[in-house]
């Protein structure tokens, strides 16, 4: 096949470039330049977009033996992730700026793109694997990858099937000390780098002063009130609604102690008023979730699904009850969360396969009901365990 690596300037889609090579394709490499001012992105190791990032892709690209090229993609990332993650933080929302990538730009954007220049497939280096179907169809499935501690199947959660269709993931089935074991003995120079973090357009890591300059005068609620969720108690006063989120606990300049002397945690921001509602870690916990904004990997589910939710990109598996009524999604957790918070995405699992994920909109901390039956639930695992691919 003619494929497209997408690289990064990190030792994981040059990895993944020259897996591809090997495998007998004939690739050529393209780096994304997400902003037309690179020095305001995170630079160095905490970056992925940068300069630095760009000419460290050259060179893998040149080790390998590949064609490449820069693509300004900016635009595309500024209306697709930026903005976005400025709503969404404005309305009281805590958004992952990574899952809008994904879905916005890496495998939209530039998938469209690849495609109309007579690409078969877009290759990147995250961990994920793509499984054929036992059936004549010749779709494809997604599963986690082997390596838990770095699986991205939740980042990737927003693929549809007609993207995963034309995309390559050669590291799924890899740990990272065998990608970085590889990248040395390939003689490429980004073998040691550190892995990007944090959210690579925010210069400084800064994430409230980050908003606060951004929104400017256009920022909703720069003032209001820290209540307890239980007396209903004014207990201090914020700066802004869009510097808090929900499980935070730190820095909520709560002006004396709460009534039962406990610490607090952010339980609630009210959109229309700014109002953040704090109370103890127990209130954090809830059972149900409402999303919305589907998007599947393959066929959604026809019935209730007994599987799995993850709810952040790091976290652990929550086993749980699925179900789809048009673009509603209803999910019971079979044991509770703590500090999920809408804009969130609950990535939806059926053992390792990614069955697809939606965007919580409101929490219950409802007690579990009618709707969990007698039947043992499928145990809930750490990210890698549990089902067949």
């Amino acid at each position: 096949m003619r494929v497209l690596a997408a690289m990064s300037g990190g030792v994981d889609s040059a990895v993944a470039a020259a897996r591809a090579v090997d495998d007998g394709h004939d690739v050529t490499g393209v780096h994304l330049a997400l902003s037309r001012n690179p020095a305001s992105y995170r630079s160095g190791a905490r970056g992925c977009c940068t300069i630095e990032d760009a000419n460290d892709a050259r060179r893998a690209a040149d080790v390998i033996g590949i064609g490449f090229y820069v693509w300004d993609m900016s635009e595309e990332f500024h209306a697709g992730v930026v903005t976005d993650f400025l709503d969404e933080y404005a309305a009281g929302r805590t958004p992952n700026p990574c899952l809008r990538c994904n879905e916005k730009v890496k495998f939209a954007a530039v998938l469209d793109r690849a495609l109309a220049l007579g690409f078969d497939a877009v290759v990147t280096g995250h961990y994920a694997r793509l499984v054929e179907k036992r059936d004549a169809t010749g779709d494809v499935e997604m599963h986690r990858a082997v390596d838990p501690g770095k699986d991205q199947s939740y980042v990737l959660g927003v693929l549809e099937a007609h993207q995963l269709a034309h995309a390559l993931f050669p590291l799924g089935g890899s740990t990272k000390t065998e990608v970085r074991a590889e990248a040395a003995r390939r003689g490429l120079l980004v073998a040691d780098k550190p892995d990007s973090h944090d959210i690579c357009f925010v210069a400084d890591g800064d994430t409230r002063g980050w908003l606060s300059e951004k929104l400017g005068d256009a920022a909703p609620h720069r003032s209001g009130d820290l209540v307890d969720d239980v007396t209903g108690e004014v207990l201090g006063r914020h700066d802004g609604s869009w510097g808090y989120t929900v499980g935070q606990r730190r820095g909520l300049r709560i002006g004396r102690p709460a009534p039962d002397g406990r610490p607090r945690f952010v339980l609630d921001i009210e959109p229309v008023d700014g109002t953040v509602r704090v109370g103890s870690r127990e209130r954090l916990r809830v059972t149900r979730l409402s999303c919305d904004r589907p998007r599947w990997c393959g066929p959604p589910p026809s019935g209730p699904l007994r599987g799995s939710v993850q709810l952040r990109a790091h976290g652990r598996d929550h086993a749980a009850t699925v179900t789809v009524d048009g673009d509603r999604v209803d999910v019971v957790l079979h044991d509770p969360a703590e500090g999920i918070a809408p804009g969130q995405a609950a990535v939806v699992y059926d053992g390792t396969r990614v069955v697809g994920s939606a965007t919580i909109v409101a929490t219950d901390r409802a007690e579990q009901a009618a709707l969990l039956d007698a039947a043992p639930a499928a145990p809930a695992g750490p990210a890698g365990v549990g089902g067949t691919a």
